[in-house]
């Protein structure tokens, strides 16, 4: 069975990760979608609440599964039994540093590969950071996540002007 992981922070999902992420299990016998636990950066949602909201955004694709990790991805990739990892490309800007981990992670790791899918043209210019500035301003953000993940934004933006 071959196991891919598709890692990242997903702070929130977005439209543009579920593209990977069903094209990448339409690839693969099993895709891992690894959330980063990443003590240097302060995400908006707990790596629980994005695991939370990575599963619901991927019910029904059955070869799917969603976990936390923290540390190495090499570490994690060898824990799940993982030889590929998946990457979204969105521009050349994305690619130079992408590059640069997936050799950092070959060298580290030498039965370890990186896939490269180009994001679809419609969710080239989508990020994360993106969407919660965009909702920050209390702008509608139903174009690049799903409803229930707009909801969960919505609610720490609330919190985050009462607290």
């Amino acid at each position: 069975m071959r196991t891919a992981i598709y890692p990242g922070s997903f702070d929130p999902v977005t439209y543009g990760h579920i593209d990977i992420i069903k094209r990448a299990a339409l690839m693969f016998d099993r895709l891992v979608v690894g959330v980063l636990e990443n003590n240097s950066k302060r995400p908006m949602f707990t790596a629980q609440e994005r695991v939370d909201l990575l599963v619901r955004a991927t019910e029904g694709l059955g070869n799917v599964e969603v976990c936390s990790f923290s540390g190495l991805l090499v570490d994690f990739a060898e824990q799940i039994g993982s030889s590929v990892i998946v990457r979204g490309l969105r521009a050349v800007t994305d690619f130079e540093y992408e590059l640069q981990m997936a050799q950092m992670n070959r060298t580290l790791n030498p039965h370890l590969d990186t896939v490269f899918l180009n994001t679809d043209l419609q969710y080239a210019y989508l990020s994360s950071s993106l969407v919660k500035e965009v909702a920050g301003y209390h702008g509608d953000i139903l174009t690049f996540v799903p409803d229930f993940v707009a909801d969960a934004v919505a609610e720490k933006c609330q919190t985050k002007e009462k607290g």
